[in-house]
């Protein structure tokens, strides 16, 4: 495995979109080849050794990238990410992972907004807390996540998975308002509460909120209780009650939410 070690030089004031922090991008070139590979800056391209130390650990096989420092004024790192892996020994800015296809990242701190947007696949590891919108659709755009897996360790706020039509999401902690918003299809899994607006406009999926929820979408109708239901391949102990709905843009909606009882 080659190793790419991108050491953050110090202190960002106006954000970077930093698209070429990717493995398939930075795969092959030599040291001062990834050096020059240029960065937006506000209204200016610059290079990447203009932000980070850059070594190189050569070898065979997948690109390892390693990111050390405070990485939470670059955004768009790992965006159309197709293998290879991520590290991050911090946190990081807005869209993460956008439009991933396969590979891995993991990010040892906090993540902004728009983390794993698109995602199509792979799998986009948060340790800390997340944005809003993680998960979800371009502005003006229904179609969401539709593949991959994202877990984030803490907590997360609105928008979590809208317009997802695949793929999973889980939550180890608390989630903000209209998680699973347009949901279509794939899995939602908040171990924590949520605050209002669950499944609002959903046709499809299963969101499932373990800690409940402090203020329904009306358009929801109790269809059952479940004893120890099967979520995301685990089962899930406690009694479950079980939802359908949208019915408020819908007369036949097919999603599906859990809360437990």
């Amino acid at each position: 495995m080659t190793e790419i070690i991108l050491e953050v030089k110090g202190p960002i004031g106006l954000t970077v979109e930093a698209e070429a922090v990717c493995p398939h991008r930075l795969s092959g070139l030599a040291p001062g080849e990834m050096e020059a590979q240029l960065v937006w800056q506000g209204p200016a391209q610059l290079p990447l050794s203009d932000f980070f130390e850059v070594e190189v650990r050569e070898g065979e096989g997948e690109v390892r990238i390693a990111i050390e420092g405070d990485a939470s004024r670059i955004k768009r790192i790992g965006q159309g990410m197709r293998s290879g892996c991520i590290e991050i020994d911090g946190s990081c800015g807005m869209h993460l992972g956008e439009e991933m296809e396969g590979g891995s990242i993991l990010v040892r701190g906090n993540a902004g907004s728009w983390a794993g947007m698109e995602m199509r696949g792979g799998l986009l590891e948060i340790e800390g807390d997340a944005g809003d919108h993680v998960g979800s659709a371009h502005r003006g755009s229904w179609r969401g996540m539709s593949g991959g897996e994202i877990r984030i360790g803490g907590s997360a706020k609105s928008q979590l998975g809208g317009g997802m039509i695949g793929g999973k999401i889980s939550v180890a902690r608390d989630v903000q308002n209209f998680c699973a918003i347009r949901q279509s299809g794939g899995l939602i899994l908040v171990h924590g509460r949520a605050v209002r607006g669950v499944g609002a406009e959903m046709t499809g999926g299963v969101a499932a909120v373990l800690g409940g929820i402090e203020r329904f979408s009306p358009g929801f109708v109790e269809t059952g209780m479940e004893e120890d239901p099967v979520l995301g391949g685990e089962k899930r102990p406690g009694t479950f009650i079980r939802y359908c709905g949208d019915y408020a843009i819908s007369k036949n909606p097919k999603g599906t939410l859990f809360v437990r009882g």
